[in-house]
């Protein structure tokens, strides 16, 4: 499949995948998509399946004091028209661009909040000894804008849980991006991928995402809030 979407591509413009640093005081370099795929390590995937619910979420959010979750906190940033948050945190208005598929939502509660690397097959054999503390802070991680992202519901159901060796989103555009903030969450931390996973990145980065940008950071510290997105179509 990946090869497919692949073919006919390479006269497009490349889109490049800047990520937010973890933390004021983390240190980063900047790499393209092979060296940063370079950095990962392979090792076959834990035959125990991690389940969604070892992993607690929604949290308290950044501030405590907003009333706000996880999942509102994250719906506050990626919005392109600002909602109003009512009691409760309750949003009301807005406007977004779905990760996944590019469409405009207008109601937050048609949008689901998606770990682009989820719990449920992505993480590898580098979480295996992850404390329940651990697995929380990675469920309700802000720091790096791109663990979580806003989709609508359908495009959340066609990726299904799959790593970029069988689901991407179809834009050109769109999928470069996710290759590189799949690189850079895995990267940041400190998970492996899988043979199957890493020929297919590997087909990207030698291709259409060869020239693909990812911040290699430090190990995440949790501090640091997300950045309000600037109008339609800039980078998170």
């Amino acid at each position: 499949m990946i090869k497919n979407l692949m073919r006919g591509l390479a006269p497009l413009a490349l889109i490049l995948s800047p990520l937010a640093v973890p933390s004021p005081v983390a240190s980063a370099d900047v790499v393209l998509l092979p060296g940063a795929l370079a950095s990962l390590n392979e090792a076959a995937e834990d035959p125990a399946r991690y389940q969604k619910s070892a992993f607690r979420h929604w949290n308290q959010g950044l501030d405590p004091a907003d009333g706000c979750d996880t999942r509102s906190e994250v719906l506050l940033a990626e919005a392109v028209d600002a909602p109003v948050a009512g009691a409760g945190c309750a949003l009301t208005g807005g406007r977004w661009t779905s990760a996944y598929d590019g469409q405009n939502v207008t109601d937050p509660a048609d949008l689901r909040v998606d770990h682009l690397v989820p719990a449920r097959g992505g993480l590898g054999v580098g979480a295996s000894g992850w404390t329940a503390v651990r697995r929380e802070r990675y469920a309700d991680d802000q720091g790096a804008s791109a663990t979580l992202v806003a989709v609508t519901a359908r495009s959340l159901r066609d990726k299904a849980g799959r790593d970029p060796a069988d689901w991407v989103p179809s834009d050109p555009g769109r999928y470069r991006r996710y290759v590189g903030e799949w690189v850079a969450t895995k990267l940041r931390w400190g998970l492996s991928v899988d043979k199957d996973e890493r020929e297919a990145l590997k087909l990207f980065a030698d291709g259409p995402c060869e020239e693909t940008v990812v911040l290699r950071s430090t190990a995440p510290r949790w501090t640091r809030p997300r950045v309000r997105p600037g109008p339609a179509g800039t980078s998170r």
